[in-house]
């Protein structure tokens, strides 16, 4: 699992963008990032993902999802999601997609069994509940792929959402949907998994494999001290102000020699800790269902004035000004 926060946004994602005939200027600015973020090979934080995939929805519609993934080109999807096409089966290829997907996103795809389906859930490591429309396009290209695989069209998935209904949605899935639940789950019908796909390659997914693998493995060597801590940090909030001891036993390792780690990399705990609950906020405050009073809450501080304290010294303005101004339309 990649512990990092800083990933490069798909090429895929800024072609996607491109199609739909939106200004990549225009989005950065709504999203209230720096405009350097619309270059293709800039690394964003999840905040940010989220935050590009919220202003996207207030430039298109809120099932811009379903729309981007409709008119994506295949050929430049990223080689973690590629060599799914090329698997033997539809599971073959939902493992490899799972497997892979740190290498483009701080995502995790879990998959639980619930006979005769297996539901896949998302997880964000670094955030939580990702737009509406992001989870639709994550959906889709899985649906996507089997269907495609398969040459097939899958008539016995269905779905848990936590959005609103969508007719859009509806029309490109066709399956049963629970609008407004509590997480958001893909169901895939363990027969239908089971299905070949029909374009298998076994030496260039063997050869994809190798590489991924080997990338996998330097991703993960490569996790920096600050990273996991970071990590941990998001994980760990809710239970009240964390404290370096308790992160320390999480990564089994000394008090002391974690500070040395984190000031060899040119960052202390405290520094983190801010910067962690900084984007938390901005990222909470997004979403307009948390109260101000939850975010604080969330954030693992004592009282809402704490928080409050907090907030001013990071954007120079008020959690619920900053709100305000961010969502406001146009």
């Amino acid at each position: 699992m990649s512990t990092s926060d800083r990933n490069t946004l798909p090429t895929a994602f800024w072609l996607g963008v491109d199609k739909l005939g939106v200004s990549r200027s225009q989005l950065v600015r709504l999203a209230g990032l720096p405009l350097s973020i619309g270059h293709t090979q800039s690394k964003v934080s999840t905040a940010h993902f989220f935050a590009l995939w919220s202003a996207l929805e207030r430039l298109k519609s809120v099932d811009v999802g379903i729309e981007l993934m409709t008119m994506l080109d295949r050929s430049v999807l990223p080689p973690s999601f590629l060599v799914a096409y090329h698997a033997r089966t539809f599971r073959d290829a939902l493992q490899r997609v799972v497997r892979f997907k740190s290498l483009c996103a701080p995502e995790e795809l879990k998959l639980e069994t619930d006979e005769p389906y297996i539901k896949v859930i998302t997880h964000w490591i670094f955030a939580g509940d990702p737009p509406p429309s992001l989870t639709d396009a994550t959906f889709s290209s899985i649906v996507a792929l089997g269907r495609h695989g398969t040459e097939t069209p899958l008539k016995n998935i269905k779905l848990e959402l936590r959005r609103d209904k969508s007719e859009a949605v509806m029309a490109y899935f066709q399956c049963p949907i629970k609008w407004n639940a509590e997480q958001d789950v893909l169901y895939l019908h363990t027969r239908e998994l089971d299905l070949p796909f029909i374009k298998f390659n076994e030496e260039l997914t063997s050869m994809l494999d190798n590489a991924l693998n080997e990338q996998l493995n330097q991703h993960q060597v490569n996790s920096s001290y600050t990273e996991k801590v970071r990590w941990l940090l998001r994980k760990t909030l809710t239970a009240g102000r964390p404290e370096l001891k308790a992160i320390a036993r999480e990564l089994a390792i000394s008090e002391r020699s974690l500070q040395r780690q984190l000031n060899n990399e040119g960052g202390s705990f405290q520094a983190i800790l801010s910067d962690t609950r900084h984007e938390l906020a901005l990222d909470y405050l997004r979403n307009t269902s948390y109260e101000l009073s939850e975010i604080a809450y969330m954030l693992g501080y004592e009282d809402q004035a704490s928080f409050f304290r907090a907030f001013q010294n990071w954007q120079h303005i008020s959690p619920a000004k900053w709100r305000d101004a961010v969502l406001k339309p146009g």
